[in-house]
């Protein structure tokens, strides 16, 4: 067969969220749109702020020469100084434009920062359940995933960290505001971690993966994991922030606590070069420049992540309320996610099975859709629940 085997085998194991998301567009043509709840991939709903669609319009209306051309791999100037300027703010730590890579994303930016940093064999911790592409990111460059539970709370177990840290451990990645539990990890948890990293026999990076760091309810704060771990990478993009998920427009950002922080930086730029991302879009690190400061309305994510909550409370559902993120990550009434997830189907409801996230006997629904579509589906959630409790 032509395709190559590994590829072969990552297929038959990949995302859910995808097939899910793909089974929606089906059914919504056989059943009609207004009979399908889907709340399968984390695609938001929202557009854009209008500050950042009028920098757009802007920008692209004035287009100067050589504006949608090459720049340099790490991007536009103007672009990596905001950036930097932000995370100084932010953290205390001295970010220039040197320790900054405009990215195609988050993905963009994880690839290009684990192609840099993994040895072949070399291990990198990842603390489950997690988004289930980071085990595909990690593989692509020989190195080993090594899952680590979370605790009942889905709160970070340091000491189950420590226990997988071994001499082949290279990275340890982050998540917070977590996808898919919407928790977020305290100060003291991070500093617990960053404890135990510095009497490793050899830095180890948390590679720190933060889209959802603008996304927190009940005025609840996101610690600035870059002012507490010292040996940090942090990749984030607009895509959540701003309702961007197609534009791939995102950062990476090497801590200048990390050893050989600009050459680690330089080599991010190089090795995003040779995965083909070249660099970020050019007209959207221009956006970024000119609409640092815009953000998506969190009224409206927490009013539905309310309304959802409510409702499946009330018709029986056991339910924990996200912190942050926009997707809430819920017990299955029966240990058989995918069974119960077949149910929901029957009445129209799509909802990704935990077991996808390496957590069985759980399922996600992302919030990111109109807030009619969560009230109307709401009694289909309890319909289903009716059928399996008859």
């Amino acid at each position: 067969m032509i395709i190559a085997s590994e590829v072969r085998k990552q297929i038959e194991r990949s995302s859910f969220i995808r097939r899910m998301f793909e089974e929606g567009i089906r059914m919504k043509a056989e059943r009609g749109a207004e009979n399908v709840f889907d709340f399968s991939l984390g695609n938001p709903s929202e557009d854009p702020p209008a500050g950042v669609l009028r920098a757009f319009r802007a920008l692209a209306e004035r287009s100067a020469p050589g504006s949608h051309g090459y720049m340099p791999n790490p991007g536009f100037p103007e672009a990596r100084e905001t950036v930097a300027r932000r995370l100084r703010e932010a953290t205390g730590v001295d970010f220039t434009p040197g320790h900054v890579l405009m990215t195609a994303g988050c993905a963009g930016a994880m690839n290009a920062a684990l192609k840099a940093v993994l040895n072949p064999g070399e291990e990198v911790i990842v603390p489950m359940p997690c988004f289930p592409d980071y085990a595909f990111y990690i593989s692509n460059y020989g190195g080993v995933m090594v899952p680590v539970e979370t605790r009942e709370d889905f709160s970070l177990d340091v000491g189950a960290i420590a226990a997988k840290i071994g001499p082949r451990t290279r990275a340890i990645i982050l998540n917070s505001p977590h996808n898919p539990s919407g928790v977020i990890y305290p100060e003291a948890t991070l500093r617990e971690l960053e404890a135990v990293l510095a009497k490793a026999a050899a830095p180890i990076l948390v590679l720190s993966d933060e889209p959802y760091t603008s996304i927190v309810y009940d005025g609840a704060r996101c610690p600035q994991l870059a002012s507490i771990v010292s040996n940090c990478m942090i990749t984030t993009s607009w895509s959540k922030k701003w309702g961007l998920a197609g534009e791939r427009i995102g950062y990476l950002a090497v801590s200048p606590r990390v050893p050989d922080a600009l050459a680690l930086a330089q080599a991010c730029a190089f090795t995003g070069r040779i995965l083909g991302f070249i660099n970020a879009p050019a007209i959207w690190q221009l956006v970024v420049a000119e609409a640092p400061d815009e953000s998506t309305n969190l009224a409206v994510y927490q009013e539905k992540r309310d309304l959802m909550c409510d409702g499946l409370e009330r018709a029986g559902y056991e339910v924990r309320r996200p912190q942050g993120a926009f997707y809430v990550f819920l017990k299955t009434p029966i240990p058989d996610d995918f069974e119960f997830v077949h149910l929901l189907q029957e009445e129209g409801v799509l909802a990704v099975p935990g077991s996808g996230f390496g957590r069985k006997g759980y399922m996600r629904l992302s919030l990111t859709v109109p807030r009619d579509t969560v009230v109307r589906s709401l009694p289909a959630f309890a319909r289903a629940l009716e059928k399996l409790r008859a």
